[in-house]
């Protein structure tokens, strides 16, 4: 008993000191291991904060600048740690993490795919500049001011306060309108006039109103008849209005309009309306 017991404690012996040779041989490559990855997790903090200060007047939403802050954090932890299990010659472990981690991926890759396709295209429309809060927009059958972007979704405000949640992709896979995009917007009104009125007179005072009203620059104001209608000669005028909100469209085009009917009736000009005249006939009329 005696004899198997001291076999026993022999056999720990040697593996104990079997082990503490291996530490004291590989101690210096530990320590530079334990050097490399502290290194590698402070210097992704300072260059997250870097990356993240550099983007804070190119990417606007404060998510999409932490998210890949976060990301560049995280690649900067992962490349310190390959780095160190290198210098501990664990090259095995390192080839069974990396062949882990891809079919990691590639699961969780499919359960979030909608997810991830949200944030890719949420961190696509911040990188490319087309898409900012407070812009007047018109996507996925939705028109409204847009509200806040992050990684997920699009909030716009309709006119009407409601507010509308669209999902990223969605707005980057179906086409949209930007009012916000361009600073001039053209605006159309149509209108009739009788058929006893001079046409050219009428094409000068409605040109020459809309100029004054809207400066138009290096543009001119388009003025084209279109038709003989039912009641009237109709006609249509186009012109530019700095604006990048469809309500300041909406107002020019109202003051406008007001603008043209003034003017008409101060040079008695007529815009007619349709007429329907009834004739009735009584019992006691006779046909001859």
């Amino acid at each position: 008993m005696e004899e198997q017991l001291g076999k026993s404690v022999e056999k720990v012996s040697g593996k104990l000191t079997g082990w503490v040779d291996l530490l004291v041989v590989n101690l210096p490559n530990i320590v530079l291991a334990l050097i490399i990855f502290i290194v590698a997790y402070y210097g992704s903090q300072k260059l997250s904060t870097l990356v993240k200060r550099m983007l804070r007047n190119k990417i606007k939403q404060h998510s999409i600048r932490g998210l890949i802050g976060n990301i560049i954090s995280i690649v900067t932890i992962c490349l310190g740690l390959f780095l160190a299990l290198s210098v501990l010659n664990l090259d095995k472990a390192l080839s069974s993490i990396l062949a882990g981690a891809g079919v990691a991926g590639l699961a969780v890759g499919l359960a979030l795919q909608g997810t991830i396709a949200n944030t890719f295209s949420g961190i696509f429309l911040a990188v490319k500049d087309i898409l900012n809060v407070n812009d007047f927009v018109e996507t996925n059958g939705y028109r409204g001011t847009v509200q806040s972007i992050n990684l997920r979704y699009v909030t716009l405000k309709e006119s009407d306060n409601n507010l509308v949640v669209i999902p990223n992709n969605l707005v980057v896979d179906n086409p949209f309108k930007n009012f916000g995009l361009t600073t001039q917007i053209r605006t159309t009104i149509k209108c009739g006039v009788g058929y006893d009125s001079d046409l050219k007179q009428v094409q000068k005072l409605a040109t020459d109103t809309i100029a004054a009203a809207f400066p138009q620059g290096e543009k001119e104001v388009e003025f084209h008849y279109l038709e003989f209608g039912d009641s009237s000669i109709n006609f249509q005028i186009r012109f530019w209005v700095d604006a990048t909100k469809n309500r300041t469209q909406l107002e020019a085009k109202s003051q406008a309009i007001i603008l043209i009917k003034e003017v008409f009736d101060k040079n008695n000009i007529d815009i007619p309306y349709p007429i329907r005249t009834l004739i009735s006939k009584s019992s006691d009329d006779k046909i001859v």
